[in-house]
């Protein structure tokens, strides 16, 4: 790290995390561009400011396709790529609001060009006002426009982002130049982590371990959810960090809804306290979950389900290979999760033989995907790859929901595969039964 970059991190840090350093946006910057084809501009948008009530607005997410390769998270910001350029330098384009006193005043310090070159190793940076502009003279001698749009397969997408917008803009100025997606190439490239994004997540990882060590010894009969969110809560921003997801502290029979997020119940003597839960560092995201009993200690049944689901787990997490198909992988698990629910007298064998194999028997007490990709998103893009790839994130999640006896277990690891087998990134977030039992149970 050079001193220029030294010398603003002391003078102006005004990220809530530790500076990133613009190598990693350089270089997925330039992975985009040798895929682009030359006689194309490429655009991606900020998110917008989403409106509450009244004249107020949500906190602000940065775009995770805009972070990714530029590491800027300032609202209204946006990229130009031009892989054509002649001069290295003209081939990633910067435009940001223009800084003045009043907008200091009203909202705070907004990013001026040093800085965000700074974060991002952008040269070309422009003001909002001139985009059109050079956008315009740049698409004179382009044959094709990237635009790009969330296009994650489980996106509903009910309002209208920036992006969309501009696409409606392009298509509007320029009814007959050709118009292509973005997405694809990012989903793909996304999928893939190197060395750095993986350091990154795996620091939301840590602080989201340290949250639920302390949360085990607050747990007890008596205690509400919200008063165990508020725990991670503190643990999170202490260490500069914020939830990835709304987090999920769900008590007794709660534990069944899956995405329970009331968080308003009392935690009650022999009941099971599900907590799915992670920290997002640097735009990063963990995603951990752990079930523990709130008195201190698994009853007969609650240990059995439990083994049960862990059992799962870890025969998951040795599956998990490079090159396997992510189809197989769970089909393995469900024919797992199948012998483990015949075996706690939920499944006879006579439902397993006539089970539907798209509709397998499991699905009754296990009702939800194995796993999902992990990133700058929680469920992150994967542009529909079907094969575990190296350096690829993961969680690995299984769980038996079993209404009926107030009981939901779930056990959440997040995994990194590699060619040696993968490496478990949440070891440090206690799951075996007798350390939770130790643990919550220590006087210290």
């Amino acid at each position: 790290m050079g001193t220029n970059w030294a010398n603003f991190q002391t003078q102006k840090n005004f990220l809530r995390h530790d500076p990133i350093g613009p190598s990693l946006f350089r270089l997925n910057r330039k992975r985009l561009l040798d895929r682009l084809p030359g006689n194309s501009i490429a655009v991606i948008n900020a998110n917008d400011l989403m409106p509450s009530n009244a004249d107020g607005t949500l906190p602000y997410h940065p775009n995770s396709d805009l972070f990714y390769l530029s590491g800027i998270e300032q609202e209204e910001s946006i990229l130009l790529l031009n892989p054509g350029a002649k001069n290295s330098k003209d081939r990633s384009i910067l435009f940001l609001r223009r800084p003045d006193k009043m907008l200091k005043v009203w909202e705070g310090y907004k990013l001026d060009k040093k800085d965000a070159r700074n974060i991002s190793g952008i040269s070309r940076i422009y003001w909002l006002d001139e985009f059109w502009p050079v956008y315009s003279a740049l698409a004179r001698s382009s044959k094709s426009f990237f635009l790009n749009d969330n296009e994650h397969q489980r996106a509903d997408n009910p309002v209208q982002t920036r992006d969309q917008r501009f696409k409606q803009e392009v298509r509007k100025r320029y009814p007959k130049r050709k118009t292509e997606r973005l997405a694809p190439f990012l989903h793909e490239l996304r999928f893939v982590k190197n060395t750095q994004e993986i350091e990154l997540i795996q620091q939301a990882v840590r602080v989201t371990a340290e949250g639920y060590r302390k949360v085990l010894g607050l747990v007890k009969p008596g205690v509400m959810e919200y008063e165990i969110e508020a725990e991670w809560a503190r643990t999170f921003i202490s260490n500069r960090c914020k939830f990835a997801y709304g987090p999920i502290i769900a008590a007794g029979k709660n534990a069944c809804v899956l995405h329970y997020l009331q968080n308003d119940q009392i935690c009650k003597k022999g009941e099971l306290l599900l907590m799915d839960v992670g920290a997002s560092y640097a735009n990063y995201n963990a995603d951990l979950t752990r079930t523990i009993p709130v008195s201190g200690k698994f009853n007969r049944r609650q240990r059995a389900v439990y083994d049960a689901v862990l059992r799962v787990l870890k025969k998951s997490v040795e599956n998990a290979s490079v090159g396997k198909s992510l189809k197989e992988w769970t089909r393995e698990a469900q024919d797992l999760m199948n012998e483990e629910l015949v075996s706690l007298k939920l499944l006879s064998l006579r439902e397993i033989k006539n089970q539907d194999p798209k509709n397998p028997a499991c699905r009754k007490y296990f009702m939800h995907g194995l796993g999902h990709s992990l990133g700058l998103d929680v469920h992150d893009v994967s542009n529909g790859q079907s094969i575990f790839r190296e350096n690829s994130v993961f969680t690995v999640e299984p769980g038996i929901y079993i209404p009926q006896e107030k009981i939901g277990i779930r056990l959440e690891e997040n995994i990194v595969i590699t060619p040696k087998g993968p490496l478990i990134l949440t070891k440090n977030a206690p799951i075996e039964p007798d350390e939770i039992e130790a643990i919550m149970n220590s006087k210290s």
